[in-house]
């Protein structure tokens, strides 16, 4: 028979078998020695991690990520963390009673004459120790109850009845703000005017809303990307940035359209809007939404929703193309977005200066945003997006362009969910889709599938896609306008997607080359010099503006191959020759470190890569 200190040597703490459970169910029954129990507690768990790690893998993270956001996926999260949590809790508890029983019946064993003895105070201590193991436990899932709940609130985005997730839109539009806003110091600053407004005719009955069904798999996906600036003191809702992203889920290949807000005369869709309007809407684009909610009896939808449905019918016949969904936000609401995401990473390719930037106190402000890689926060960013009396509206659109791919490569799940109740509140201010939430999984999925490097980037600015009048040449007020080259614009569109496979082919010998190419502003034009740098590094070459005397300036571009590189980079030399329509000539001079210098001049093409991070 063993001894007394033997059996105490095999007895096991009650309070670690309940902190092994805690770990993992069974864990602590292992520890007791209850191997079966153990087996029972471990298998459940162990097939429902094998079950969520095959999903996890198979499926695509943004898809993924999609899915979870569903109304039912999150109730069903919900309920399986309270099984969960259950579950666990029985485990605990019942490690914790198995390793006591153990250690009372090893006692007797060991001293079957003697009745165990139990002290209380230890006792006491044991039970507190398990119920503290409980409650440590019990904090993750009220955890991820929390982040749960919070993920829920989300779904109002996506509710077609309302433009927020306020059960009524926070503000109607004022029918004088749309049609006065009083003097204006800068046309560029103008709100936007629209036409007159009418008394709507109680006989006339809005058409409904178009029914909205799921994208075929081969079918392009457009959806309309809208920046408001709402400005409470005026009264005012213009969606100054409006950009389409068309996505062909065929090639995985994505392009972005920018429609300036001053552009005017663009086409409406046929319906009864025509009927007041004519063909066309004579007021700025950004001014739409304002126009189209003042007016149910001309244009279908709620009061919520009819001002995007406008936009969205209007840019489709103006591009061609069926818009299927929206999705908006408010410039404050950008701002709050960006600082729940930590911040984000852009490269500045021209620097910011601006000695006129309107901030949130009414006043006018400098800002300066350097040249480079710069980390910002939501107001810097903001600026750095809507900035444009140091350059153009069109420069501005380039801008945001980048912005978004910016904020689209750097979003990361993991980061995304420990930011989850800053990023819900910011979302829940800010946004709002007409995009059904069930169809939220195959979308994020293909946007997953896109190479956010090669997105094809149009800006639809004059001289090319339309023509600008400083005042309005009509007499009708509008100030500052823009009128489209509709042709140009949908034969843009239509073709976005066309790649040359031969070019493309040269492009990537090109990038296999890796030539050194310095870009010289022949012209003093130093922003073209660096746009024109910047396509050429999207071509794959290293590009870069240099510093260079010129005697006088050229009446065309050259391009000058140095030191005999014009055999090892053969094809960036074919490649530049297309691109600026001139030829090549080879010049020697040691003191060059490059392998080819293009000097701008006045015929030298105007070319804007497609915004990169």
């Amino acid at each position: 028979m063993p001894s007394s200190q033997e059996g105490r040597l095999r007895a096991r703490s009650s309070f670690a078998a309940a902190v092994l459970s805690l770990v993992f169910p069974g864990l602590g029954h292992a520890y007791a020695g209850a191997w079966t129990r153990a087996l029972a507690f471990a298998a459940p768990p162990v097939l429902l991690i094998a079950l969520v790690a095959g999903i996890a893998l198979r499926v695509d993270r943004l898809e993924l990520l999609g899915f979870l956001l569903q109304s039912e996926a999150l109730i069903a999260i919900l309920v399986l963390n309270v099984l969960v949590l259950l579950y666990r809790a029985i485990a605990i508890v019942d490690a914790w009673r198995v390793a006591a029983y153990l250690n009372r019946a090893e006692e007797i064993r060991a001293r079957p004459d003697r009745r165990p003895h139990r002290s209380p105070t230890l006792g006491a201590i044991s039970l507190a120790g398990m119920l503290a193991v409980v409650l440590v436990m019990s904090g993750v899932h009220v955890a991820v109850a929390y982040y749960d709940m919070q993920a829920q609130q989300l779904n109002c985005i996506f509710d077609p009845e309302t433009n927020s997730c306020d059960p009524a839109p926070t503000r109607e539009p004022s029918p004088s703000a749309a049609v006065s806003a009083g003097p204006i110091a800068d046309p560029t600053d103008a709100p936007t005017a629209a036409p007159s407004v009418e008394t709507p005719d109680p006989k006339v009955t809005p058409p409904p809303l178009a029914s909205i069904t799921p994208p075929k798999p081969t079918e392009r996906v457009n959806i309309l990307l809208i920046g408001a600036d709402e400005r409470p003191r005026d009264e005012t809702y213009n969606t100054d940035t409006l950009i389409v992203v068309s996505i062909d889920p065929v090639t995985g290949s994505a392009a972005m359209f920018s429609l300036p807000r001053d552009m005017v005369d663009v086409p409406l869709a046929v319906g009864p809007a025509q009927s007041v309007f004519g063909t066309t809407y004579g007021g700025k684009i950004n001014s739409l939404w304002t126009a189209a909610t003042l007016r149910p009896d001309l244009f279908p939808g709620n009061d919520a929703q009819r001002g995007f449905a406008a936009i969205k019918a209007t840019l489709g016949e103006l591009y061609a193309i069926e818009i299927k969904y929206y999705v908006s936000v408010n410039f404050e609401g950008f701002r709050e977005i960006v600082d729940a995401l930590g911040g984000v990473t852009i490269n500045v390719q021209v620097p910011i200066i601006d000695d006129r930037y309107p901030g949130d106190d009414g006043r006018l402000h400098r800002v300066y945003i350097p040249s480079g890689i710069q980390h910002m926060d939501g107001t810097r960013a903001l600026v750095y997006a809507r900035s444009r009396h140091s350059s153009t509206d069109f420069d501005r659109a380039q801008r945001q362009q980048r912005v978004l791919l910016s904020l689209r490569q750097q979003a990361d799940i993991g980061s995304l969910i420990q930011k989850l109740p800053e990023l819900v509140q910011a979302l829940r201010n800010a946004v709002h889709t007409d995009m059904p939430v069930n169809l939220l999984p195959g979308l994020l999925r293909l946007a997953g599938d896109i190479d956010t490097a090669n997105i094809r980037s149009y800006v639809f600015s004059p001289p090319l896609y339309g023509t600008e009048f400083a005042n309005d040449p009509t007499g009708w007020g509008r100030g500052y306008i823009i009128t489209p080259d509709i042709a140009r614009i949908r034969e843009v569109v239509a073709n976005a997607f066309v790649i040359d496979p031969a070019l493309e082919a040269l492009r990537e010998k090109v990038a296999d080359e890796r030539a050194t190419v310095w870009v010289v502003a022949g012209t003093g034009d130093t922003l073209g010099a660096e746009e024109l740098a910047a396509f050429l590094e999207h071509q794959g070459m290293s590009a870069s503006v240099r510093r260079r005397e010129v005697e006088f300036e050229p009446q065309e571009t050259t391009i000058e191959v140095y030191n005999g590189a014009e055999g090892r980079v053969a094809n960036t030399v074919t490649l530049l020759e297309q691109v600026l329509g001139v030829t090549a000539v080879p010049v020697e001079d040691a003191a060059i470190r490059a392998d080819i210098i293009v000097t701008t001049a006045p015929t030298t093409p105007q070319l804007t890569p497609p915004p990169g991070p």
